[in-house]
């Protein structure tokens, strides 16, 4: 039988700041303990100081797409086991305004999951939304890790390492390897859509996603 996603909405920036705070303290806590990390020693291995890990651990700060993306890195679990609790197989629907959405602390980049919450994906899909002459960069992902984007209207230009920038328009998609630094940029006047495909190495060494 199917059910709804029942994870409640998550913005980071857009509308509900307090749940996903909420939610993320409590499983940066959860899984920081059950590691036996302390704050400095997850501060260390996070690049992330300790004041802001533990404001966002009591729900004071919610945390923007690359710094969950470096939390989880750190813990060595998808930003999806992070945000959220394990759900429940079978087949799910993720109701359009009950989606996961994070956003970046400027609000200029957004990202919609379209599969739900909870137990680690080997395969994520979501839409991105990004406003005119926005630059949002990311750092390197697990080995082996591919993304896919496929613009659906406007222009997007995309930068892997130090690799020349591929410049894309609707319709247009990119396979990249996202074990290096890489950057979406809109060039253009008007809002940016797109769909983005990641695909994790499942392998013992795998670890956190970062969007």
């Amino acid at each position: 039988m199917a059910r709804k996603e029942d994870n409640p909405q998550l913005r980071a920036a857009v509308s509900g700041p307090a749940k996903l705070s909420m939610v993320v303290g409590e499983n940066l806590r959860h899984l920081r303990r059950r590691q036996g990390l302390s704050l400095e020693q997850l501060s260390s291995i996070s690049g992330v100081s300790r004041a802001m890990l533990g404001q966002i651990e009591t729900g004071k700060s919610a945390p923007t797409i690359n710094l969950l993306g470096r939390i989880a890195e750190a813990l060595k679990v998808s930003v999806a086991g992070l945000i959220s609790s394990p759900g429940a197989g079978g087949t799910i629907v993720v109701p359009r305004d009950r989606a996961t959405i994070v956003a970046s602390g400027e609000g200029g980049f957004v990202s919609r999951a379209l599969f739900p919450w909870g137990d680690p994906q080997n395969v994520e899909i979501y839409e991105l939304t990004v406003d005119p002459h926005h630059s949002e960069g990311f750092d390197a992902s697990a080995a082996g890790t591919k993304k896919n984007l496929v613009v659906i209207s406007g222009e997007l230009e995309v930068t892997v390492g130090e690799d020349t920038p591929a410049r894309l328009c609707t319709g247009d998609a990119i396979l990249f390897n996202a074990d290096a630094t890489h950057r979406f940029l809109n060039p253009s006047d008007k809002e940016a859509k797109a769909f983005l495909v990641i695909t994790v190495f499942d392998g013992p060494h795998s670890r956190g996603r970062q969007i």
